[in-house]
């Protein structure tokens, strides 16, 4: 039986080198900021974030880590690659998200990428959010033509849910989202 989380771990021991931890606003500054630097292009058609991207946005981003994962709003991570971060990965809480449901976020460097990396991250984070007090579903949100993001919900047997109508504000968006989710009474692929 596993036993309910007041909190997410903070640090995540995955297969092959694979650990995802909780940020440290100082120490991980300049290797988050190389990596984002790194992954401008492959990010930028689907993360809006990322055409205001410089260091002041990097060092805001990682200083607010703390306070959301204490408030529970929500729970960040690095996704670390043999002692390299590669990525981020986390579990949010939008203020019109029910309350018995997270959504799963998931970004990576283009060369850790097609290596099943975001699938792990999202299925542990998955087995994470479950584990928290009254979370009942989790949920990926994608742009549909960022077929490589949809991918991983699929693969890890989420349900193809609702299409719906979104502002379009990153350069290759559609102007819909697909909605993917899974229950807690459902297992990950």
């Amino acid at each position: 039986m596993t036993l309910p989380l007041a909190q997410p771990q903070r640090v995540i021991t995955l297969d092959d080198g694979l650990t995802l931890r909780a940020w440290d606003a100082e120490a991980d500054l300049p290797e988050l900021f190389r990596v984002i630097e790194e992954s401008c292009a492959h990010l930028r058609p689907w993360m809006p974030w990322v055409a205001q991207h410089d260091f002041d946005r990097t060092t805001e981003f990682l200083a607010g880590r703390a306070g959301r994962w204490a408030s529970g709003e929500e729970y960040s991570y690095a996704i670390v690659l043999d002692g390299a971060i590669v990525g981020a990965c986390g579990l949010l809480r939008y203020e019109d998200t029910p309350a018995d449901t997270r959504e799963i976020g998931y970004w990576l460097h283009p060369a850790a990428t097609g290596r099943g990396i975001a699938t792990r991250a999202a299925r542990a984070m998955a087995e994470q959010a479950f584990r928290l007090p009254g979370i009942d579903r989790v949920e990926i949100v994608h742009d549909p033509a960022n077929v490589n993001s949809g991918a991983v919900p699929a693969r890890l047997g989420f349900t193809e849910g609702s299409r719906r109508p979104a502002e379009a504000v990153a350069p290759a968006e559609t102007g819909e989202i697909q909605v993917w989710y899974l229950r807690s009474a459902e297992p990950t692929g």
